[in-house]
């Protein structure tokens, strides 16, 4: 079964840190793009970072850009989100997204096949 799964959410507060693990089983991310998107009740999923698997090349919305890390482990299969000076606007819940594309280096959602189901992220205030 093709899979991704999320794991590493949490509540947190506002200047910690998490780390997100997304974990693929039936295929491996050597050869896709992967990426993390986030989604807030009544708001549009947007795009928080992306990495190509081709090259190693990162991308990150300027809301996280120097405070969150996307990071891949091909031996475990495992593409990690480092989350650090978390803030309460940070809050969502947070997905992992694959596509068979290694050069992709993208934001937006239609670019990606494969979806995880997601897993909380809440920072208080």
């Amino acid at each position: 079964e093709v899979r991704l799964v999320e794991s590493g959410g949490g509540l947190v507060q506002a200047g910690g840190s998490l780390r997100l693990s997304c974990t693929a089983s039936g295929f491996t991310f050597d050869d896709y793009a992967i990426a993390w998107f986030r989604q807030v009740p009544g708001k549009e999923r947007e795009g928080v970072s992306c990495i190509s698997s081709y090259d190693g090349i990162t991308s990150y919305a300027d809301s996280v850009k120097g405070r969150f890390t996307i990071s891949k482990d091909d031996a475990k299969n495992t593409v990690y989100l480092q989350m650090n000076r978390l803030k309460p606007e940070d809050t969502a819940i947070y997905y992992c997204a694959a596509d068979p594309r290694p050069l992709l280096l993208s934001l937006k959602i239609p670019d990606y096949r494969r979806w995880g189901q997601g897993t909380q992220v809440t920072v208080s205030s």
